[in-house]
């Protein structure tokens, strides 16, 4: 079974690409956040009941983030403590993820985590989406029409 090409010519390429990789960008960045903040509280075991109060440990945030017209790079530390980039390209559709690590010359490296092509993840309309209404799920479709039909009432 051949599979459709996904080299697309700038000149039939999708007028909101731009916007969807900018859409994807900060999904990536509030995630990669919103992990840093939650992740010392997710990897800590349940207490047994207790009437002490103990604080949630919060990690170095160690957080940056830049771009410029076609890279946007991402900087953190995982909840492990190893430090994160995550590189990601916007003219040509790719995430890299690495991961560094310090200490004694001999326990110095950098790795390469994970990589992959992103453009065909951009064009999905929902993957693992949990967007609900009224206890159901709303699709794509049924929030698009939504959102039409309030721009249409103004």
């Amino acid at each position: 079974m051949d599979l459709p090409e996904t080299n697309t010519p700038d000149s039939i390429r999708s007028p909101r690409q731009p916007e969807r990789v900018a859409w994807f960008a900060a999904g990536a960045v509030a995630s990669f956040a919103s992990l840093m903040l939650l992740g010392p509280a997710i990897a800590t075991p349940p207490a047994q009941e207790s009437t002490t109060i103990r604080p949630i440990p919060m990690g170095a945030s160690g957080m940056a983030a830049d771009s410029n017209n076609r890279m946007i790079a991402v900087t953190g530390v995982d909840i492990t403590g190893q430090s994160v980039l995550y590189v990601i390209d916007s003219v040509n559709p790719h995430l890299a993820v690495y991961q560094a690590s310090g200490g004694a010359s001999g326990t110095q490296n950098i790795k390469l985590v994970a990589a992959r092509r992103i453009d065909l993840d951009l064009q999905l309309d929902g993957f693992n989406d949990k967007t609900t209404l009224d206890g159901r799920p709303l699709s794509y479709q049924e929030l698009e029409a939504r959102f039409d039909s309030e721009v249409d009432e103004r």
